[in-house]
């Protein structure tokens, strides 16, 4: 690195007024500051953080590319990958860190939560948010949505605030057209939306507050715990409101997109798994460009899914355990799901920013609940991680020989993303140092 020092375009003049107090002044648009890099430029706009995630995992031999490093090539089941492989990086070899004792959830909660799962098959929550809500935390203020939530084949997700505390998803296009580009929906230069009634809404929220605020002292502390889920919703709500009548974010890819089909009923009983996550890609695509959102949670499917897929003749959880040989039905799901992947890379690739893409201000980590489905193994985790937003390596394949806990590749998203997280997960899964081969 260059030991000449480059002036942050965040500059301020700074002094002492005669009587001791300071005084700060900014300063103009100077050449000196402007961008001379892409990646300089990539800094003028904000960085994303998405997770997809599909259930039941993969065929580990058949997923694990050849060649490491830079020097890679894409497998069988990464094939529809191909040509997004200098904005990937593949890990494999990595290891979730948990006790399995709950099939499919222990390996969900100790890969998004670094945390055992809580409790059994039959009654289980998670001990901490997941990795898309500790960054939403952080820095989800800053957007109208603090963080948006898709479900292709079911809105039962796994994106949780804490204990009990799911995020439910969208899973119909047309609804969250209309929710996310509705009424209320202004494009850059038309101004913020101007509703009377919007004191009046937050003049509620205000009493509302007073008197749960009042109530906590009388309650358990399982009923605050539960009373202070309910506040943080009812605290989004209050800055959504507060975020209506701003004017929007001026950024010049952002538009009005196509609304989609009203409909996407089941074709011989088989849910159109393609056509609705690609229409939820377009349309997520358009809300981060438009910055509604700088986190969202894009579950494709749900652990333990039984879908029925194109072409095959089970449900995807009894193929995995019933489908005997090489499994080719379950490799063939795998290949569906990694297509359906790349289109999301894609639509977010062909939105310009600056003299780069959406996708290279993001970061995009693609992962399952286990690697084998019929053995439910935490081991051979199949994880990627796209765009890299300046602060992850791509174009890369990165090999564990030591089965390294994958908690270190999720401490090294969050920092990536300027959260300031001293560990990420708990007991043998905790992390406190990321994966060093992955940063920049």
């Amino acid at each position: 690195m260059s030991g000449k020092h480059t002036p942050s375009r965040r500059r301020f003049l700074r002094g002492a007024l005669a009587g001791g107090g300071l005084v700060t002044v900014g300063l103009p648009a100077l050449e000196i500051f402007a961008p001379r890099t892409a990646q300089a430029a990539a800094d003028l706009f904000p960085k994303r953080f998405g997770l997809f995630f599909w259930g039941n995992g993969n065929r580990p031999d058949q997923w694990t590319p050849t060649g490491e490093g830079s020097d890679w090539t894409v497998s069988e089941e990464l094939a529809p990958l191909a040509n997004l492989t200098d904005i990937i990086t593949v890990l494999s070899g990595m290891s979730v860190k948990v006790d399995n004792i709950s099939p499919h959830w222990s390996g969900a909660a100790g890969l998004l939560t670094g945390q055992q799962v809580d409790g059994d098959d039959d009654d289980w929550t998670v001990a901490g948010p997941t990795i898309d809500q500790i960054i939403a935390a952080e820095i989800g203020d800053a957007t109208l949505y603090r963080s948006l939530e898709i479900g292709i084949s079911s809105s039962g997700i796994f994106s949780f605030t804490g204990p009990n505390a799911t995020k439910p998803a969208e899973v119909d296009p047309f609804t969250f057209y209309e929710r996310i580009f509705g009424e209320t929906f202004r494009e850059p230069g038309e101004g913020g939306v101007v509703d009377p009634s919007l004191g009046y809404r937050r003049s509620v929220l205000d009493a509302v507050l007073s008197d749960v605020n009042a109530m906590q002292s009388q309650l358990g502390s399982s009923d605050r715990q539960r009373l202070e889920q309910h506040l943080d919703g009812i605290r989004e709500l209050e800055l959504r409101l507060a975020r209506l009548s701003d004017d929007p974010p001026d950024l010049a890819a952002c538009s009005t997109p196509k609304a989609p089909l009203e409909e996407y009923p089941d074709i011989d009983g088989r849910t159109q798994l393609s056509a609705r996550s690609r229409a939820m890609s377009d349309l997520l695509a358009m809300a981060l460009a438009c910055d509604q959102t700088r986190v969202f949670s894009f579950h494709f499917t749900s652990p333990l899914n039984n879908e029925l897929f194109t072409d095959t003749t089970d449900g995807h959880h009894n193929l995995t355990h019933n489908e005997g040989g090489d499994q080719p039905e379950v490799h063939s799901i795998t290949v569906q799901v990694m297509e359906e992947l790349a289109y999301l890379l894609e639509a977010l690739r062909a939105v310009p920013e600056g003299e780069g893409s959406l996708l290279d201000n993001s970061i995009v980590l693609a992962a399952s609940e286990t690697s084998e489905g019929r053995t439910h193994a935490l081991d051979e985790i199949p994880l990627i991680v796209a765009g890299g937003a300046g602060r992850i390596v791509t174009g890369q394949h990165y090999r564990s020989y030591t089965q390294e806990s994958a908690s270190k590749a999720m401490l090294s998203l969050i920092r990536a993303m300027d959260v300031p997280a001293a560990s990420f997960g708990a007991g043998e899964s905790e992390a406190t140092d990321g994966l060093s081969d992955i940063e920049l």
